[in-house]
């Protein structure tokens, strides 16, 4: 994913220096070119050494270092970055570099860097909220240096607050976010419908459907790599969903209509991957359900709105429309009418008895669909569906 980019890593003197060692290496598996530069005080917390075996670069330490090929290193490193983030960041640091003070190898080399920069301050909840301190932090915002809150937690100092250094999972997203994909979907505001809805039948009880949610989240996810405004209109699920994606939790379709409705005429593109119940009880139904429990007792069903129709009905200038099809036969013919017969742009078609696709899966094998087109993809995972389905939809712009 991060072949070809080149990350450098600025640790210094905190306790949480340790951890961005995971950081690294999470990034080198990503195929990152990973260089990370110290300070004297870090070294006192990890040893570069751990840092050399994990990237295969050098651990920057001394400006005048001359254990390297000749070069001005902190200029040439500068000029290959593609992204540069400081975590931890400790107040000492984050002062000089808001004051321009360049007086070691870190500070030299991000004072020269033109690539996007994080700032990931961790340091004792006084430090932290000590006014000299944010006063620093909006000077960097100020020229353009991205912030990365701290957490709340319990501290190594033994205090309780804010100060704690987010996860490195949580720190290795924002650099996917800025350097994984090119932002081809910068500007678009995207919204997409991801798991399955519930119908209440009663207190207890309720109608759905085995969608997990993992096929819209992934599209999700991939929209916002690319550089759109992404916001999530999920059913419940069972995973972490996306960072940087507005989230809105819904139950009933009813639910989910509304809140598509509510936002679907600003939307640029709109991909409906949600598995919507296609019926809720009636509420005429109430005596009957109440006596669900005997074999005799049924009860009475309307569907659902159609949620697909709706957008193709209402579909605004320029808007890009996408929907799902999951069939056990007949998939093209079905799929096809479909697209018609809504009035969307595109039709993301599978069958769910072929293998690697459908529901609770980590593949999909998909057919996408469009009024001039018709394009099967082999088996892929979500993840690299879910790109794929993009740059069809980009296609169609």
């Amino acid at each position: 994913m991060l072949k070809g980019k080149c990350v450098v890593l600025g640790v210094t003197g905190s306790i949480a220096a340790y951890k961005i060692a995971s950081l690294a290496s999470a990034l080198v598996k990503l195929h990152a070119d990973v260089h990370v530069i110290m300070t004297h005080n870090a070294t006192n917390f990890i040893n570069p050494i751990t840092f050399e075996t994990l990237t295969s670069n050098k651990c920057l330490i001394d400006t005048f270092d001359r254990n390297f090929q000749y070069n001005v290193e902190h200029v040439a490193l500068a000029k290959r970055a593609d992204v540069f983030m400081v975590a931890p960041a400790s107040a000492n640091v984050i002062g000089k570099i808001a004051h321009g003070i360049a007086d070691d190898m870190l500070t030299t080399t991000i004072m020269a860097a033109k690539c996007k920069k994080f700032i990931s301050p961790a340091m004792n909840t006084n430090m932290f909220e000590n006014p000299i301190l944010q006063d620093n932090l909006e000077i960097l915002r100020k020229y353009g240096y991205e912030i990365i809150e701290p957490a709340n937690g319990y501290l190594a100092c033994g205090d309780t607050g804010a100060g704690k250094m987010p996860e490195p999972e949580i720190l290795l997203q924002y650099i996917l976010k800025e350097i994984a994909f090119d932002h081809d979907l910068q500007g678009k505001k995207i919204l997409v419908t991801a798991g399955p809805t519930q119908e209440a039948i009663d207190p207890v009880r309720y109608i759905s459907n085995h969608s997990t949610g993992k096929m819209g989240y992934a599209i999700a996810r991939a929209a916002m790599l690319r550089g759109a405004s992404v916001t999530l209109v999920t059913g419940p699920v069972a995973i972490e969903p996306p960072m940087f994606v507005e989230v809105v939790d819904i139950a009933s379709a009813g639910d989910m209509a509304r809140e598509v409705k509510q936002r679907a005429a600003k939307q640029d593109i709109i991909i409906k991957a949600a598995a919507v119940a296609d019926f809720t009880p009636k509420t005429t139904a109430t005596e009957k359900i109440k006596k669900a429990d005997s074999e005799e007792a049924s009860i009475a069903l309307d569907r659902t709105e159609d949620i697909l129709a709706y957008l193709g009905k209402n579909k605004v200038k320029n808007q890009v429309i996408c929907g799902f099809s999951m069939e056990t036969q007949n998939m093209l013919e079905n799929s096809k009418a479909k697209l018609k017969k809504k009035n969307v742009d595109m039709i993301v078609a599978n069958n769910l008895k072929v293998e690697g696709a459908g529901f609770g899966t980590e593949t999909n094998v998909v057919t996408v669909i469009t009024k001039s087109n018709v394009k099967e993809l082999p088996k892929m995972t979500k993840d690299e569906v879910a790109i794929a389905i993009l740059d069809e939809i980009i296609a169609l712009q």
